[in-house]
């Protein structure tokens, strides 16, 4: 409500200055009310190019609008160097000056909208020392890492804090899914939206939706990416390909993944653990066993043993992109000195 009186006070205030700025001119007939209607249509244009703005990042306006005075500036000095004095008639004067104005104002603001995409604040020497991108605790979230979940969980443990900054192109993605026909992509699309329902009942976490968009760019991961850098926040996913994509443009990216690989138990070889085998592996007389956290266990000629709880020994344990896997052996067929060589 606040913002549309100020609007219609807008619309009065420029329609009744181009209605004076009319009857002082008073060279044609109804020239006040020219005068009203071409102030109205300038605040008319205010009004919707303040829509437009709104979906600019804080740096483009501040960078346009330096541009702006800039060129303003430089276009007074060059009228009242050379112009003035060229031009004795008052219709010439003007005529100069609005011309001179407009092209070195537009000039500005051009370069100022421009290069204010290419400023970095964290690149000025006062500001090297102590600003680093994405320090401003701002998160931005992917639609696959709200789907997992396992945020959420992060959440409640109190180690997240700052603001996470949904876009109104995740969300949107995130409700396309809910309404698909396929029940599984309408449950995974449901458990989205319910998780972020959980974040936003987290005391120590601000949840910031935004309007911000990029039309011109179609994948949502490139959007993502758009945004982050735009604001200086930090990616927080689980999508492999994003990770990367988005390291390789210098933004910095907390892969759940990761987090969780590095918060598993350490074990190690020669380490004894009870685990159930509930598979067969790849290599003949094999069997797969998991544990709490979902880590592969492969233990050989453990197949007779389907369904049942072993004792197995720890050989070696691989870390790969998809996790981590540990190789065992049946603690009944471990060789009496392979102990050993772990105890020295």
């Amino acid at each position: 409500m606040g913002v549309f009186i100020l609007r219609i006070l807008l619309l009065i205030a420029t329609g009744s200055s181009g209605y004076f700025l009319g009857q002082q001119a008073a060279r044609f007939p109804d020239s006040s009310l020219w005068g009203m209607g071409i102030g109205l249509i300038i605040g008319i244009i205010v009004i919707f190019s303040e829509r437009s703005i709104k979906r600019l990042p804080l740096k483009v306006v501040i960078g346009g609008a330096i541009g702006l005075v800039l060129g303003l500036m430089l276009a007074n000095l060059l009228v009242n160097a050379f112009f003035t004095g060229l031009f004795e008639r008052l219709e010439v004067n003007f005529s100069a000056y609005i011309l001179i104005n407009s092209a070195l104002g537009y000039l500005g603001l051009i370069l100022g909208l421009k290069k204010g995409k290419e400023f970095e604040p964290a690149k000025l020497p006062w500001f090297s020392k102590g600003a680093v991108q994405g320090t401003n605790g701002h998160k931005v979230l992917d639609t696959s890492v709200i789907i997992d979940g396992r945020i959420a969980d992060i959440c409640d443990t109190g180690f997240m804090e700052g603001t996470f900054i949904i876009p109104q192109f995740i969300l949107q993605e995130l409700r396309h899914i809910a309404d698909s026909s396929d029940s599984l992509k309408r449950g995974r699309g449901r458990r989205g939206l319910d998780i972020l329902n959980r974040i936003q009942k987290q005391a120590n976490l601000e949840v910031r939706i935004v309007d911000q968009d990029y039309p011109k760019i179609q994948e949502v991961d490139a959007k993502l990416i758009a945004l982050a850098k735009d604001i200086d926040a930090k990616i927080i996913t689980n999508d492999f390909n994003l990770n990367k994509v988005a390291e390789l443009q210098g933004i910095p990216v907390l892969n759940i993944n990761q987090l969780f690989n590095a918060l598993k138990p350490v074990v190690l070889p020669g380490e004894i653990m009870n685990v159930k085998i509930l598979k067969e592996g790849k290599e003949p007389g094999q069997g797969v066993a998991y544990l709490d956290d979902g880590t592969m266990v492969v233990v050989d000629n453990a197949r007779r043993y389907m369904g049942k709880s072993v004792d197995v020994s720890v050989t070696s344990v691989l870390q790969t992109t998809a996790g981590r896997m540990i190789f065992t052996m049946l603690k009944e067929d471990v060789p009496e000195n392979f102990y050993q060589g772990f105890n020295h």
